[in-house]
């Protein structure tokens, strides 16, 4: 019987995100020993390039320099392994272990999941191209990509584009999708969807849920509510961010009754605003990152067997298809398809709430992602 592989799972890495927390559950569902060396540096810390001030990002970085030492000497106290995983966000962590694991013989992956250049610089726009700490922070993860002996993505437009980015020629590159967290996001038995045209009672409930970034193009959907105001649609959405001044003048400029906005909600209570939703937003962005990536809630609302809307993309068929009677896909940043695909929804009589295909449903479970991770993996060691 061959060992099971092990597994070091070294850095700071944010446990507060679904994907680290479903890439370990799939390692272990699927045997992987796995063993944590880890230090928590992320809690209260949602939106990373949201850290304002001088002395808070000063007092953050001081706060993870300090980890350092405290891991480096944990990593030695650590059994026998086959391999280190620096999981998301790594870049520095890798730069850090990289020596360490190669003193015990071992090879380093790390999860870039997303480019801090990629979402800064292009996706954001908070800081342009040009400006010396762009040239930095490119220099930086151009190093990072290179300490590691492979990396991982979330899909393979996104390898992709890293390795075209970084000009990772040679580089063993991988893709796992995020996945689920089935007993957080369970489909329910009775469908809220009303079968065929919406009753005069009863109004179209359309959920969105995220971080207010260019790449969710949360602008959108609401010029979309405001094409469809008077329509019976009500619009409940979910999130805060660095749009949130944005969005908050459009809705002071246009009032859209049957918009509500709430800033947040527990990560636990999502599944009730999904099953008491009729349709559920993806992302409507027009950056070239919008276009790779296949966001948490996809995998969410798929699980919970909700029909949703978002932007057609190379990233998005990889998982999905057209076909598919609960995916309605449409151009980036266009509010006018995204309200007609609403307004078909509200009035046609050929939709309803069905079943997501098994091959897809499984495709997203923690076993599924952990055993493609751990082919991955396999590859490396």
């Amino acid at each position: 019987m061959e060992a099971p592989l092990r597994v070091v799972c070294w850095g700071t890495y944010d446990l507060g995100k679904p994907r680290n927390r479903i890439l370990l559950r799939g390692l272990r569902e699927n045997n992987v020993i796995v063993y944590q060396c880890h230090k928590d540096i992320w809690t209260g810390v949602e939106d990373k390039s949201q850290v304002k001030g001088l002395l808070s990002k000063l007092a953050f970085f001081l706060r993870l320099l300090a980890s350092y030492p405290v891991l480096i000497c944990r990593y030695f106290t650590m059994p026998a392994h086959d391999i280190v995983f620096v999981g998301y966000l790594g870049q520095l962590d890798v730069i850090v272990i990289v020596l360490f694991a190669k003193l015990r013989g071992v090879p380093v992956v790390l999860d870039v999941f997303l480019s801090l250049y990629d979402t800064i610089v292009d996706d954001r726009k908070l800081l342009s191209p040009s400006n010396p700490l762009s040239k930095l922070l490119y220099f930086f993860e151009w190093v990072a990509t290179r300490c590691a002996t492979a990396l991982i993505l979330d899909t393979r437009t996104h390898s992709q584009y890293i390795k075209q980015l970084f000009h990772l020629k040679t580089k063993n590159m991988g893709a796992i999708f995020v996945g689920i967290e089935p007993e957080c996001f369970a489909g329910y038995k009775e469908s809220v969807i009303v079968s065929g045209p919406v009753a005069e009672h009863k109004k179209l409930s359309v959920l969105f849920y995220g971080q207010f970034i260019p790449l969710h193009g949360i602008g959108t959907i609401i010029e979309a509510a405001r094409i469809l105001k008077g329509k019976p649609v009500k619009w409940h959405i979910i999130g805060q961010g660095q749009e949130a001044p944005r969005i908050q003048k459009m809705l002071d400029e246009v009032i859209l009754p049957d918009v509500t906005w709430t800033k947040w909600v527990k990560y636990e209570e999502l599944n009730n605003w999904i099953a008491q939703s009729d349709i559920c937003l993806g992302i409507f962005g027009g950056s070239g990152k919008a276009s790779r990536v296949i966001p948490n809630k996809i995998y969410q609302v798929i699980s919970s067997g909700k029909p949703v809307i978002t932007l057609d993309s190379p990233a998005i068929r990889e998982l999905l298809d057209s076909d598919m009677k609960n995916i309605f896909l449409v151009p980036p940043g266009d509010p006018q398809k995204l309200a007609d695909t609403i307004l078909y929804l509200l009035t046609s009589l050929d939709w309803k709430q069905v079943s997501y295909p098994p091959e897809i449903t499984n495709r997203i479970q923690p076993k599924t992602i952990g055993r493609e991770f751990l082919n991955f993996l396999t590859q490396v060691t």
